[in-house]
């Protein structure tokens, strides 16, 4: 049976590409009335989104809930979305690094926030020591596919090479390409508790107002 190209009662359009983003071959499956298995979507995946310091992400499904409801037939991924999935759900996404990507001259730490769509509602970490360095209310599972990164935390950073993989548990970070050529990361974010230390350090800010 062919794959039905944007079948889905109400998905939003797709938008257009983005220079910094090579086209994504996207194969998403499920089931026919009969109950069997077929291809829903085989196309580029058409939700790509620039960023302001230079790299690009492709967004490639979204769950909003857990357990998650393989049921629907619409693209789940035809949607506006920052960088954490909805409470209780996923964002599966594929990030690219041009070279030279998060150098020095950036925004500000708070617009970087704001594009990112990460709200006061996230324990906000230690103080961050670059512009890009922010984080989520999730575990996060990222595989390197293509090129070199520099994953940057609190106080040291971590030089990670194509097939190296990052469980990442809700802390500070940023991801800054210094190298030559293009970073390409797959990555799945799951919402999480908050880790306990930061919550104890909000609630103590709270509490010494």
């Amino acid at each position: 049976m062919p794959a039905e190209h944007g079948e889905g009662g109400g998905s939003a359009p797709p938008k257009p590409g983005h220079p910094a983003a090579r086209a994504v071959r996207r194969v998403v499956t499920g089931h026919d009335a009969a109950g069997r298995s077929v291809v829903l979507f085989d196309s580029a995946a058409p939700n790509v989104k620039g960023r302001a310091q230079g790299n690009a992400s492709t967004l490639l499904w979204v769950t909003d809930e857990s357990p998650a409801d393989v049921s629907g037939r619409a693209d789940r991924a035809a949607r506006e979305i920052g960088v954490p999935p909805p409470r209780g759900g996923t964002i599966f996404r594929l990030a690219e690094f041009p070279p030279s990507t998060g150098g020095e001259d950036l925004l500000d730490h708070a617009t970087v926030l704001r594009d990112f769509g990460i709200g006061d509602d996230v324990a906000p970490g230690r103080p961050p020591r670059h512009p890009l360095i922010h984080r989520t209310r999730t575990i996060d599972y990222v595989v390197v596919l293509e090129g070199e990164i520099f994953l940057l935390l609190d106080e040291t950073e971590v030089r990670l090479a194509a097939g190296d993989v990052v469980v990442q548990q809700g802390t500070n970070h940023a991801w800054i390409n210094r190298g030559p050529g293009r970073c390409r990361l797959a990555m799945v974010f799951v919402d999480a508790r908050e880790p306990a230390a930061l919550v104890a350090s909000r609630d103590v800010k709270r509490t010494s107002k």
